[in-house]
């Protein structure tokens, strides 16, 4: 995983819960980065899925709210940092754009990157179907980047998970209402 996913990690906790904590996460995790991370440079999954075991251990919020809650805040930092991508687009726009535009301008620039494939499924005008694949099992991180992503529109969000990987399937199945803005 690239450092930048690291780094806004740091930074939330830091946000959230203060500087002490991050250190304190890196002191109970033991990573081989020594939590030391450069944005462009790739890591070990397993330092991130630490930390989020760690978050949740000292929190008692279970791992997959410690990820959703992270995928929120990363849209939030994306949203200041590459404003290009939002710009134009509608919350259902911009979410069809996540597989064809944004990682195809992510793999230009880091060819290393290791991204989920999205497909889509257009129900109706105030619907979205997106079906996520990746090895790396994060569907909640996706969920908290539409949470961010509602938040960034304000546009409110039905998000009905009805397939999960978690549960065996190949694939997550992602079906979104929006409602008004």
């Amino acid at each position: 995983m690239k450092g930048i996913v690291f780094n806004m990690l740091n930074d939330l906790v830091e946000a959230k819960f203060g500087m002490d904590v991050w250190d304190d996460l890196i002191d109970a995790t033991a990573p081989a980065s020594k939590g030391i991370y450069t944005s462009v440079e790739l890591y070990p999954d397993e330092e991130l899925l630490a930390y989020v075991g760690a978050i949740s251990g000292r929190t008692g919020a279970a791992p997959a709210d410690v990820v959703r809650m992270f995928g929120e805040y990363m849209l939030g930092r994306f949203a200041e940092i590459h404003p290009e991508f939002f710009a134009g687009h509608t919350i259902k726009s911009f979410l069809q754009s996540v597989h064809d535009v944004i990682h195809v301008e992510v793999e230009k620039l880091h060819p290393d990157v290791i991204l989920p494939d999205f497909s889509y499924e257009d129900p109706a005008e105030d619907a979205l179907v997106m079906h996520y694949h990746s090895p790396r099992k994060l569907c909640h991180l996706a969920e908290g980047l539409i949470d961010g992503c509602s938040k960034h529109f304000a546009v409110d969000v039905n998000l009905q998970h009805e397939v999960c990987m978690h549960d065996g399937a190949d694939h997550c199945t992602l079906a979104l209402t929006f409602g008004r803005q």
